[in-house]
């Protein structure tokens, strides 16, 4: 038996639309150990978001096989096996912080007192204590983004599966949270599957750098990283790191056409 979190065998997904089938995603072949940090990389319809979605049992796909902590996706969002980070931090403006980020444990029925202990347990591990009774209206983009992880941080799955969390945020924002992550993954020992555009940021996170294709999205190569697990933002300027973001690059230039 395998202890991959997730491993996807000659996977494939085809949505038939109007205009004929398109291929999202084509023999994909991808395993993911626990305690990895795995980003996905590559241009926009290259099927990084929808690999994330069939891991998530939002998509379902039409050839190959893919498991999730050893069984389908099916059954393993039914034992609550991930929580998932969106683009947008989606929180309901009409509910406090802490009831943003208590909302799955409502939903699985978790009594008031465990609730409310996990609620402060994960604020204050993306450093938010103390902001519970504000309103997310009352909080920065970044902040928001942060409840958003502990809302998927709240009920101790161990994987996160995070799709451009930090996308809409500047730069500067961006980098801080980076930062954070890195030690919130060293504190939590999850394994995280996170989808990103940017080449710095899947290299200073990550432990495995998986580049994608456009359509039809195939992985184009695999980079396992070098940089040590201690990344202080200033390890980007080092040779190594750039080395690193130099293959992203050639990975990338490599699975795309230009005269679509």
């Amino acid at each position: 038996m395998s202890h991959d979190v997730v491993s996807a065998n000659d996977l494939s997904l085809t949505f038939q639309t109007d205009d004929g089938p398109v291929h999202a995603l084509s023999g994909v072949d991808l395993s993911v150990e626990k305690g990895e940090f795995v980003s996905f990389i590559g241009p926009s319809g290259c099927g990084k978001t929808t690999f994330l979605r069939v891991i998530a049992d939002l998509e379902k796909p039409t050839g190959g096989e893919i498991r999730v902590n050893g069984v389908d996706p099916e059954a393993a969002r039914k034992a609550r096996a991930y929580g998932y980070v969106f683009q947008a931090a989606s929180l309901y403006p009409w509910r406090t912080i802490e009831r943003n980020v208590g909302l799955p444990l409502e939903i699985m029925g978790y009594s008031a007192d465990e609730t409310r202990q996990r609620i402060a347990r994960t604020l204050d591990l993306v450093n938010l204590s103390g902001f519970e009774k504000k309103y997310p209206w009352q909080l920065s983009g970044g902040m928001q983004q942060r409840a958003s992880i502990a809302r998927a941080l709240a009920f101790d799955a161990d994987l996160l599966l995070m799709d451009e969390p930090f996308g809409a945020l500047d730069e500067i924002v961006r980098d801080h949270l980076n930062e954070q992550l890195l030690k919130l993954w060293d504190k939590t020992n999850k394994t995280i599957c996170f989808v990103t555009h940017s080449i710095p940021e899947a290299v200073y996170l990550s432990t495995k750098i998986v580049v994608m294709s456009p359509r039809p999205g195939r992985v184009t190569d695999i980079i396992e990283s070098t940089l040590p697990k201690e990344r202080p933002l200033e390890i980007r300027e080092s040779d190594e790191f750039l080395k690193i973001a130099h293959r992203v690059r050639e990975g990338l230039r490599a699975g795309h056409s230009y005269d679509e």
